[in-house]
């Protein structure tokens, strides 16, 4: 297994770490309420998928 051979520097671990970032969770508009919702899940405000009733709400 690969082993550091020297302490990496403050600047070289801040740089690399500066590239992790979260990312807003992409959302789209239901069909039928137009309320946000996540893709290829049911809206949980009307409860429809794919044109039709799934959930009672």
């Amino acid at each position: 297994m690969a082993v550091p051979k020297r302490k990496m520097s403050r600047s070289n671990t801040r740089s690399r770490r500066a590239n992790w970032k979260a990312t807003a969770v992409a959302t789209q508009a239901c069909p039928q309420c137009k309320s946000p919702k996540l893709p290829h899940t049911a809206c949980s405000v009307c409860g429809t998928y794919n044109g039709r009733q799934v959930l009672e709400v």
